[in-house]
């Protein structure tokens, strides 16, 4: 796998992204080619402005991303691939057209457009079907024998199941269990016991090992795996691993060695600097950009119920200090004056009419901008949480307070790869992408989060 903005991609769906980006550039200058031999007025070939082909080519990604179209495990049925380029051709059909009418200097050519847009959807679809295909070769893919048997390798061998594209094949499992040997788990076998490792490698001809076992009590044998590894096979550790395949850090699985030896993270001036900067770009851009929109949801707050506009709530931010976050109201006043501090849930009594709408587009989170300003929050970190819960959840899970060793933000890596949720367990998949974005933290993976939040507003995904 291969790290891109800091996050890690599968060498397979990076080359298919590069392959359809080729593709879709060609099919472009293909159709410019087929209307200039027919007599048609070809700007893009008589002036060669290629320029012009790779923003119209970035602009159809563009959409191939906002379908989720290189989310392949949404995309697998050939149906449902179909459906989406469909929808995707036909957002960017619009887009071009409105492009052509704001800059009449980017047309291509009479017909280029119209016949771009079938060009590519067998072209695409073609080569998606190919793709998928060659995903699913066995002979391709890597062989891989996990050592353990626990949650963590489970884990890992469904995700790896339903992930062709990671071009990893689990040929079983070896397990310190002599009763669990010939049994299968999450599909794959277990095919031996730790004495066996090197006589399972040599016969099912393994490429790696992934160990997923505990190095406690002289468990893990050290001897056998330097011995495979000299031979020139990939040890791989699971949390490390786990942490590729999913973007998330495995945290009820974690070892305290494993934070503290890994790579990751720094929190460098330059780190603190850029995000306070990006931060104050952000929040003011955003105030004066968004201020009519805030002015009418201020409107329609009033106008709905009674109580003030702005709603003001203790969170917890950097280093475990209180602030004031601030919010432009979703509930009833004294919603909480009889029960106390609770989560929100779906369909939740105490949300106004106005709220419930301003919290699926997420407008009621526009007034943290100024939270921003003042320094309280980034634009980008861990949700803040409030004081009563952070108390109660630090006792019960794990590495918690973790969380406060970076500044809160609007936005998160949680928010953009887990949906809204309000129990511990939900509160565990958050924190766990929450320590992936700590240890990765950087500008690159700022501005993909930022660009996934964009996706995510426009959809109206992943909120209550």
């Amino acid at each position: 796998m291969l790290k891109v903005f800091n996050q890690y991609l599968p060498s397979r769906t990076l080359f298919l992204l590069v392959s359809e980006t080729v593709l879709i550039l060609a099919g472009i200058l293909l159709a410019a080619a087929i209307q200039s031999s027919h007599g048609q007025d070809s700007k893009l070939l008589e002036e060669a402005e290629v320029l012009k082909a790779l923003l119209i080519a970035f602009v159809c990604q563009l959409c191939l991303y906002y379908h989720d179209l290189y989310d392949l495990q949404i995309v697998k049925e050939r149906g449902e691939l179909f459906a989406r380029l469909l929808q995707a051709m036909g957002v960017w059909s619009i887009l071009i057209a409105g492009i052509y009418v704001l800059f009449p200097s980017m047309f291509l050519g009479q017909g280029v457009s119209i016949l771009a847009v079938f060009l590519l959807l067998v072209s695409l679809v073609a080569w998606r079907v190919a793709f998928f295909w060659l995903s699913q070769r066995t002979a391709l893919a890597t062989s891989t024998l996990i050592l353990g048997t626990g949650d963590l390798a489970r884990k890992i061998a469904a995700e790896v199941s339903s992930r062709p594209e990671v071009g990893i094949r689990i040929v079983g499992f070896v397990s310190e269990d002599r009763t669990l040997v010939g049994k299968s788990i999450v599909n794959p076998t277990v095919l031996g016991e730790v004495a066996d490792l090197g006589t399972i490698v040599d016969q099912e001809r393994v490429s790696e090992v992934v160990v997923a076992m505990p190095e406690g009590r002289g468990r893990l044998p050290f001897t056998e795996l330097l011995d495979l590894k000299l031979k020139g096979l990939s040890i791989i550790e699971a949390t490390s691993l786990y942490e590729k395949l999913t973007g998330k850090i495995a945290v009820e699985s974690l070892r305290p060695s494993w934070l503290i030896f890994s790579e990751g993270f720094r929190k460098s001036p330059i780190t603190h600097f850029y995000k306070r900067l990006f931060g104050i770009l952000f929040s003011t851009f955003g105030l004066i950009v968004l201020m009519p929109v805030m002015v009418l949801v201020a409107l329609l707050i009033k106008l709905d119920s009674r109580g003030p506009v702005l709603f003001r709530q203790k969170r917890v931010g950097e280093g475990g200090k209180t602030f004031d976050l601030l919010k432009f109201r979703s509930m009833h006043v004294d919603a909480e004056a009889a029960s106390g501090p609770v989560w929100a849930q779906k369909d939740d009594s105490r949300i106004t009419h106005v709220g419930k709408f301003i919290r699926k587009v997420r407008l009621d989170e526009l007034p943290q901008f100024i939270n921003v300003l003042k320094g309280d929050m980034s634009f980008v970190g861990p949700r803040p949480e409030r004081p009563h819960f952070v108390a109660q959840l630090g006792e019960k899970i794990p590495y918690y307070s973790q969380r406060h060793t970076v500044k809160p933000g609007i936005t998160g890596w949680a928010q953009v790869r887990y949906h809204y949720g309000g129990s511990i367990g939900d509160t565990i998949e958050k924190l766990q992408y929450d320590l992936y974005y700590i240890k990765h933290m950087s500008i690159a993976l700022d501005l993909l989060i930022i660009f996934q939040t964009i996706k995510i507003v426009l959809l109206r995904r992943g909120s209550l």
